[in-house]
């Protein structure tokens, strides 16, 4: 039998970061517990001007949600996983992963063309390394534009006709869960623009001696996107842990079957490094440090250096 609590779940206070964090209140109001939310401002919140590598990339998002959880004034803290440094803080740890939503990528463009159709020299919008360094492999003909604000408010700034953007690449899963996909013009293939580790995933902190809460959340979590974003953010933080590098990664599972592709690329998109590695759905780390490995040897080594 279930003992019911009142939960406290901290979240920052975007849309996107509320509409997670109602989309756990729910499945733990589903299980007959009371939940309130606790709005957190984090310093990436406070500071919308400066592109994310000058804010200092790890922590920028979620290291308030982490003090107030450290401090039991919050009993649980919601991510976006691929905000969430790949080391846990001290008496903290990442206990759940609910179902992982799209990891893509998308293109929001004014014209309504596909990233194919964008003439040369159209200006698209992003501040993600990662995404820069793919596009100019893709489409070095393009100039990528920095970007910062909440989905809503780039949305915005990406279709306004006087504005600076001819288009904006977003991730799809914030705008499926806030109901803002009619934007979408075209949905990047992984093939082309590989996801950041961890993108569409939702990471759930709360306290190791909170036994009770560990074992509650396990009851929403989600054990294949738990062991794919696993081995994504091990490939992550075998190459330096930094949200900011310039690298993608996205696992699939087939059955037992574990498969992740990696990518580290230099932001001039001339040098890039592809690889893929194959295991156990049951031992993730080591298909992401077996991938790591091999990006390493490959030369990816260098393109961080030069990107820190």
């Amino acid at each position: 039998m279930t003992t019911q609590r009142s939960i406290r779940l901290g979240s920052r206070g975007s849309g996107l970061a509320l509409a997670q964090t109602e989309a756990v209140a729910a499945a733990l109001s589903g299980r007959g517990h009371r939940t309130e939310t606790v709005v957190i401002s984090t310093r990436g919140d406070r500071d919308l001007t400066k592109p994310l590598p000058e804010l200092g990339g790890k922590g920028v998002f979620t290291e308030e949600l982490e003090a107030a959880l450290r401090t039991a004034d919050i009993d649980l803290a919601v991510h976006s996983l691929k905000d969430l440094p790949v080391d846990d803080v001290p008496g903290l740890l990442t206990a759940a992963c609910p179902e992982r939503a799209d990891p893509r990528d998308v293109l929001v463009s004014r014209s309504g063309g596909g990233l194919a159709e964008l003439a040369a020299g159209g200006r698209v919008g992003t501040g993600s390394l990662r995404r820069i360094a793919q596009l100019r492999i893709i489409r070095p003909d393009l100039v990528s534009v920095p970007l910062r604000g909440n989905i809503d408010t780039r949305i915005r700034k990406g279709l306004d006709p006087g504005g600076d953007y001819d288009a904006i690449i977003l991730a799809a899963a914030g705008l499926h869960r806030l109901g803002l996909e009619t934007h979408i013009t075209e949905y990047l293939a992984v093939e082309q623009m590989l996801p950041a580790p961890g993108q569409g995933a939702i990471g759930i902190q709360c306290r190791v001696d909170d036994e009770w809460m560990k074992s509650e959340l396990q009851t929403i979590n989600h054990n294949p996107t738990r062991a794919a974003v696993t081995a994504e953010r091990t490939f992550l933080s075998e190459l330096g842990g930094g949200c900011q590098l310039p690298l993608g990664a996205l696992a699939t599972i087939d059955g037992d079957a574990l498969t992740c592709d990696g990518l580290v690329a230099a932001t001039d998109g001339e040098r890039v490094v592809r690889v893929r590695a194959s295991g156990a759905t049951a031992t993730p780390e080591a298909v992401g440090t077996e991938l790591a490995h091999q990006a390493i040897d490959a030369g990816a080594g260098e393109i961080i250096r030069e990107a820190s």
